[in-house]
């Protein structure tokens, strides 16, 4: 018995280090096109929902809603954090005098510190809005979040 509640205490122990790195909110802000907070919602290891409110530049400018499934993909590894690749898909509302509706590609990197709840990110978005006209669009920006 002694020895199943030592075994178990171990696990939990690294169960709780690995998911140290990935906690499964964070918050932060996002700079670039647009400008605004960023948070992003983990659904399991390599899945997440990626949302911000935030500030177009884009014409008279305009405040903004959008929301991304994304999926990552591991490039690089090191003892301070990893590196990943993420892509997904997702959609926009620009409140302006007729609002936009459109729909998102993010294409990005993010580093995830392991020893520290924050995550750097960097992406490119090529967004088309469906309405009130079709148009499209490229947004990017660099982030920070902190995670809680």
């Amino acid at each position: 018995m002694k020895r199943s509640i030592q075994i178990l205490v171990v696990v939990c122990v690294l169960f709780m280090s690995s998911t140290y790195a990935q906690k499964s909110f964070g918050i932060g802000i996002i700079l670039g096109e647009p400008t605004g907070l960023s948070a992003k919602l983990w659904t399991g290891s390599s899945n997440a929902f990626d949302f911000a409110a935030a500030w177009s530049f884009e014409g008279s400018g305009h405040f903004l809603f959008q929301a991304d499934y994304v999926w990552h993909s591991s490039l690089a590894k090191a003892s301070s954090g990893g590196l990943a690749l993420y892509y997904g898909i997702g959609g926009r509302v620009v409140f302006a005098d007729d609002p936009n509706i459109g729909v998102r590609i993010p294409i990005g990197l993010d580093y995830i510190f392991s020893s520290a709840p924050i995550d750097i990110f960097l992406e490119v978005v090529p967004a088309l809005d469906l309405t009130p006209s079709t148009d499209f669009d490229l947004n990017g920006g660099i982030g920070v979040r902190f995670w809680l």
